[in-house]
């Protein structure tokens, strides 16, 4: 029996919860903290000295010795620098620990050490960490301690954003105040505020620590750059949903644990559809606490996987020929006094609210669907997107086909008399229950699907942060809500205004509904025909920040200045050259020192093994030895012309000038380059003696665990 406890005594355990500041901060104080984390505003001096008092003694008497300003800049993963709640002793020699206001509200770390994309010069160090009142503190345990880490906003001396929570914010703050003002079109005059609502499901795979460490491909780029097919991957469709693994499943354990005392609401556990491949599902949480979660999960997850002797792969394609990982963006929309503006109720057709809301998300997602493909764009995604496990890299919008056959009503007449409704589902086994079905099937194939009270972006790539798909989400529906409010609110026929204004959003923008199969080749043939884009590329997609129409959508709701918006695509030029580099420099290294001798190796011992038959055995048949020491030599040959070619490209791409040119670049040039170099080198793989072969296969890998 595996030892038992308590989830609802640990959870949290490691967060300063309000329940534990209520416990603590006087009264007064406490009140002052929920007014500003509700309404906004800052606290003042004298507050913020008590509340990080109260913070501190929590933190020591829980065995913190260190306190950091934890963000997240542009690197797409956390940054912390510890500082000791220790001063200078007393005269007696006392150590006394403090923990100020001033320190618990602004940090100040090298601003000019991270990604800036030109908002800071090196030699301009200076940049300001803030504190997010609304994402709680929390504690972390690992081999440096216990660490008090206070979630924070990171910009640049100048007020520029730096990382990627406070866009985050902003677009909350931009979408609470256009979703308002169309909840009060409705008569919600009870609502103060209305909440982008997250709940982003985690794929990752799990392989052997030790395996793991004879791949310098999945040390260094994350992902296996060279390797053959296994015997079998995933086309049993065994795995999914199959019986987790011991080993797995112990890890899973000490995993839910860990998130748990962070006060992360890990729920959903199972194997994905690739061997060697799981996932991880939290419950809906408030935007910006879902990201910093997120950031946690991804973190704690490989911590976690080093003590049970296992590696945990975020890659979007750690394995060729088998499924990638990504990361279900779930958004919905929820008003403070409890009204979900994505819940369409049994009768949606009658539901004007969610119709007119409904509409705008048609609008705004037609609109930006460049800007929306651009946020869940990264590296590793360029290897997923469009392959059949993840969406197409063009956007469309599932409704399923209750909220279809509405749209295509009122597009039709201009009214929507009737929807199709669930039934029954009997399973013809007397011992079973009859099923309530839902109105409207699922569909796995697209982009963005309404999946009952919410829109599912399946597109965000597993090791990506969620931070930019929910700000371009929050920033392009408040555009249209506050379009759509701006019209509604001069209405002088209300009802007849919200009616025309719903039949004309879903007339001029149906052509991004699409129900089909997302998979084949005819929609993309139908997609060109409708006009929607296809962005094939993560550095295609990066011009779309800066294009006019995205310029004025981020300044006009205060999310991006212009700047920012350059700066971000310059960032991502960089991210994208430099990661390729990496990848390049890291198959070079690979075929140079152990591929190429491991192959020498083989083929001599093949050489060797036709001179002593032959000279034992002059007779003897050795054919099968010449055919296999003449493909490997060929084979050979091919991989030594395709390493100087990539040797010589790389060396090319590092010395161009960072941005869009050097970008496309590796895209076109340095990526074909590596695909030559692989194709030999996977083959000899299929040739040369496992005992000789340098790197664990992908057998070795998926299914020794």
């Amino acid at each position: 029996m595996s030892e038992a406890f308590n989830v609802e005594e640990i959870f949290g355990q490691n967060v300063f919860t309000l329940k534990k500041m209520k416990e603590r901060l006087p009264k007064k104080t406490f009140a002052e903290v929920k007014r500003v984390m509700e309404f906004g505003g800052e606290l003042s001096l004298q507050t913020a000295d008590v509340v990080a008092k109260a913070m501190k003694d929590w933190a020591v008497e829980n065995g913190a010795t260190h306190y950091t300003h934890w963000f997240q800049p542009l690197t797409g993963i956390t940054a912390e620098k510890h500082d000791a709640f220790v001063t200078h002793p007393d005269a007696d020699g006392t150590m006394i620990t403090e923990f100020s206001g001033k320190e618990l509200i602004k940090g100040e770390p090298d601003a000019s050490s991270f990604p800036s994309g030109g908002l800071r010069a090196t030699f301009e160090a200076r940049g300001y960490t803030a504190w997010d009142i609304t994402s709680p503190a929390f504690l972390k345990e690992d081999a440096t301690g216990v660490i008090l880490c206070i979630p924070t906003a990171f910009c640049s001396y100048k007020g520029e954003a730096l990382d990627k929570k406070t866009p985050l914010l902003r677009s909350m703050e931009a979408i609470s105040e256009q979703a308002l003002r169309i909840v009060r079109l409705f008569g919600n005059t009870g609502a103060t505020k209305v909440t982008a609502s997250v709940g982003p499901e985690q794929e990752y795979f799990l392989v052997d620590r030790e395996k793991y460490l004879q791949r310098k491909d999945l040390i260094y780029a994350g992902r296996t750059l060279f390797g053959a097919p296994a015997p079998k991957g995933q086309e049993m469709d065994d795995h999914y949903f199959g019986v987790i693994r011991e080993r797995v499943g112990a890890y899973m354990k000490d995993l839910n644990n860990e998130l748990w005392k962070l006060g992360v609401t890990a729920k959903t556990q199972h194997n994905e559809v690739a061997p060697a491949q799981h996932e991880l599902a939290p419950v809906y949480e408030t935007a910006n606490i879902a990201v910093d979660h997120n950031q946690l999960i991804m973190e704690t997850m490989k911590k976690v996987a080093h003590r049970h002797g296992l590696a945990c792969l975020l890659h979007e394609k750690p394995f060729a020929g088998v499924n990638g990982s990504g990361k279900h963006d779930n958004w919905s929309l929820t008003t403070d006094n409890g009204v979900n503006l994505l819940e369409p109720g049994e009768t949606p057709n009658e539901n004007i609210q969610f119709l007119l809301v409904l509409a705008c998300i048609v609008k705004a997602v037609d609109i930006h669907a460049d800007l929306l493909r651009q946020s869940a764009s990264d590296v590793g995604n360029d290897h997923r997107l469009g392959a059949n496990e993840a969406p197409p890299a063009i956007i469309s919008m599932f409704l399923g086909e209750q909220l279809d056959d509405v749209v295509r009503q009122l597009v039709e007449t201009g009214e929507a008399a009737s929807c199709k409704e669930g039934g029954r589902l009997e399973t013809g086994v007397s011992t079973l229950p009859d099923l309530l079905k839902d109105a409207t099937d699922r569909n796995r194939t697209s982009p963005f699907a309404f999946t009952g009270n919410k829109f599912e972006f399946r597109m965000v790539g597993s090791a990506d942060s969620i931070a930019s798909p929910n700000t371009t989400l929050n920033a392009i529906v408040a555009e249209a809500f506050c379009e759509a409010a701006d019209i509604l609110e001069k209405a002088d026929d209300f009802d007849m205004a919200v009616h025309d204004l719903i039949k004309k959003y879903l007339s001029e923008h149906q052509r991004i509904i699409f129900n089909g199969n997302g998979y084949s080749d005819e929609w993309v043939a139908e997609a060109e025909r409708r006009g929607l884009p296809n962005i094939k590329s993560m550095v295609a997609a990066v011009e779309t920040l800066t294009t006019d129409k995205s310029v004025k959508l981020f300044e006009r709701f205060g999310i991006f200045t212009k700047a920012e918006l350059e700066s971000r695509a310059e960032v991502l030029y960089e991210t994208y050259a430099k990661t390729i580099n990496i990848e390049a420099l890291t198959m070079v290294d690979m075929a140079s020192k152990q591929i190429i001798p491991a192959v020498i190796t083989y083929a001599t011992e093949l050489a060797t093994s036709i001179n002593e038959v032959t000279a034992a055995l002059p007779d003897a048949d050795v054919s099968v030895q010449t055919e296999l020491l003449t493909e490997t030599q060929a084979l050979l040959s091919d991989t030594k012309v395709a390493l100087a070619k990539l040797t010589d490209v790389q060396a090319k791409g590092a010395a161009m000038p960072d941005g869009k040119e050097q970008a496309e670049y590796y895209r076109d040039v340095v990526k074909t380059a590596m695909d030559e170099l692989r194709a030999p080198v996977d083959k000899l793989e299929m040739i040369v003696d496992k005992e000789i072969w340098p790197l664990p296969s992908y057998g070795d890998l998926m299914f020794e665990v």
